[in-house]
């Protein structure tokens, strides 16, 4: 399978979430992406749980939880039972090793996939000790927090490290969040990225949403055209 596209609501029509998911789906993404943020670990404010439970209920596609939160212990159960597929939460956060451990082991025991997001400033070896307890490495290409902003192609190289630390390790997965789309993916592709988180390029006026989301494929494959 070629590299799959993941949808970021982040700059959807939140007054039309039904509209929203059906137009993705016909457009033929592969996942939901769901960003969740705090006002303290990212000066942003999105959604909680409810709001992921909501989307749930109008697909089957996969979903994933990017918990942009200070405390991602504290309420990941929740995200849990709210229908997230995969649940991304930051190295960068503070709370301990041993926390974050007993985070990702509470996500893998729910039989979902447990993931680390890295901001464009931390190192990929900050994951290091939690990788026996990790099956997604999320690296982002924007710093956390708004959408629309421009691709960091200088940190492009460090998909390249998380996709070797995590090697051939059955159902692992590299996704890329921040800045992607059809002018960019090819980059996204060329290190090794097995999901590519595309958002603002998906919703720009007079911009085909099915068009885009084949760009981003052929570009991530390396194909022209």
């Amino acid at each position: 399978m070629g590299v799959a596209v993941a949808a970021s609501i982040l700059t959807a029509d939140f007054g039309n979430l039904y509209r929203v998911v059906r137009k993705l789906e016909q457009a033929g993404v592969d996942r939901l992406h769901l960003d969740v943020m705090d006002g303290h670990f990212v000066d942003n404010i999105t959604f909680g749980p409810t709001v992921v439970a909501a989307f749930r209920r109008l697909t089957a596609l996969p979903i994933d939880v990017h918990l942009m939160i200070a405390e991602p212990s504290r309420y990941v159960q929740r995200f849990i039972d709210a229908g997230g597929d995969s649940l991304t939460f930051h190295v960068e956060v503070e709370e301990s090793d041993e926390q974050k451990r007993e985070t990702l082991r509470l996500i893998g025991a729910a039989r979902r996939q447990p993931g680390l997001a890295i901001s464009p400033d931390t190192p990929v070896s900050a994951v290091e000790p939690f990788l026996v307890d990790l099956s997604l490495l999320m690296i982002m290409t924007v710093h956390p927090g708004w959408g629309g902003q421009r691709f960091l192609e200088d940190r492009a190289p460090k998909i390249a490290e998380a996709r070797r630390l995590l090697g051939g390790r059955p159902g692992s997965a590299v996704h890329v969040d921040g800045g992607v789309s059809g002018d960019t993916a090819a980059v996204v592709g060329q290190y090794g990225a097995d999901v590519c988180v595309v958002g603002s390029a998906l919703f720009q006026r007079r911009r085909d949403t099915a068009s885009e989301v084949e760009r981003v494929r052929r570009a991530a494959a390396g194909r022209s055209g």
